[in-house]
Formats: C-alpha cells, structure tokens, sequence
C-alpha cells in the first residue's frame, strides 16, 4: 500500500482518482487543486509517492511540473508520476532532466492511460519503486518525428526501438522478450547506444541520459 497525494483541479476528475487508487488498495493522505496546496500537503504527510496534473490553477501552464520538480529538490527521491493531457515534449524533457544524475522515480503519463488502470496502477507501482517511466504513446509520438540528422540519426533502427522501449522504463530482460531477441543482444544494442550519444557512466543513470538525449533533441526541433 502508497501512501500518496493526488494534485488535479478537474474535481471529478480528482474525485475519479482518489475512488481507484482507494480501490487499487492505496491511501489516499491528500487530494488537493493546486500546487500551492500540494507542496503544504506534501511537506506536512510526506507521502510515498505524489500524482500531480501538468496545468494547474492560476495559470493552468506548468505550475503542476514546477511544483512537482520543487518538491523533488525539497524531498530528494520522492516519487512524482505527472499526468498530461497532450504529449508535451519540453515537459518530459524537463521530468526527465531532474532523474539523469539520481535514482529516478518519475513517470509521465497521458491521462488517457488512467483509465486503463492496470497499465495506470503498474505505472504508479513501477515510479514508486524508482523506475522512470514514459507513456508508450509518447515515445511513439517523438520516434515518429525523430529526424535523421539529428544526433540520435546515428543510432540504427533497432537501437531507437530498444531506446523507445527503454524510455518507456522496461529493464533489459523485458525489451528482449517484446523484440524477440536475447537480453544479451538488448545489452549490446544499449551499449551501442550510450557509446553513440557519448554518455559517460560517470555522469549519471545512462539509461535516464539516453532518453533525455532522444527528448532534449525533439524539443531543440521544436516538437511539442
């Protein structure tokens, strides 16, 4: 069982969240419309994990993201899966930035996942544990606009779909099995990857680093 804080100015919505969470055998501690009262609820529970929305009250922008990257700083390690409604390149990339040097934690997901629940509770079960995680339908988003003379144009077709299905945040065992190769051939491909962004292990979690690379790249095209 979570212990979590749910952030979503939508009040059905938000209502929707808290009955499967509570359903999903998880604690609701908080469910809150804007960010101002997520941080207080945050600071004052100290959940496991919190699910926060984007666009929040006043400006309906980014306020949700600030202050879900806020808390991170405040509460190293706390898990934060944010919910969107559209695929927003410079908000993932800017999710992702914050796990690339630490154990991750983070998930984005499309709120059109929700109501999946299985895949939406497996998510949350997976952030909370310290995994990133990326909707599905947003890598294939960015992969699709992907363009060849970019930096990530030196990685091969297979080496962006292992990269698609990591962004995605499954381990090396679990990309084998989707693409019907053996995990050492997914090891391989990955080495090749972090060799062609030039990632240095030193640096941090290279998997984290690979995807932000792919995303950082799309958001310089402009995709959003």
């Amino acid at each position: 069982m979570l212990r979590l804080v749910i952030a979503e100015d939508a009040v059905l919505l938000r209502a929707g969240l808290v009955e499967l969470l509570t359903r999903g055998g998880h604690q609701v501690v908080a469910a809150v419309g804007d960010a101002a009262a997520l941080a207080a609820a945050v600071d004052a529970d100290r959940p496991d994990a919190v699910v926060t929305d984007v666009r929040m009250p006043p400006g309906f922008r980014d306020e949700g993201l600030r202050a879900a990257l806020d808390l991170r700083a405040r509460h190293p390690g706390l898990p934060v899966l944010v919910l969107s409604q559209y695929v927003a390149t410079p908000y993932a990339t800017r999710l992702l930035g914050a796990a690339g040097a630490q154990r991750a934690g983070l998930g984005y997901l499309l709120k059109d996942r929700v109501g999946e629940v299985s895949d939406f509770l497996d998510t949350l079960r997976r952030v909370a544990a310290g995994e990133t995680v990326i909707d599905p339908e947003v890598v294939r988003v960015l992969l699709r606009q992907q363009s060849a003379d970019r930096p990530l144009g030196r990685l091969t077709p297979r080496e962006r779909e292992v990269l698609g299905l990591m962004a995605e945040g499954l381990n090396n065992q679990a990309i084998g099995a989707r693409l019907s190769i053996t995990e050492a051939s997914v090891v391989k491909h990955c080495g090749n990857i972090f060799m062609k962004l030039d990632l240095d292990p030193a640096e941090g979690n290279r998997r984290v680093l690979a995807v932000l690379a792919h995303l950082a790249d799309l958001a310089d095209l402009g995709v959003d």
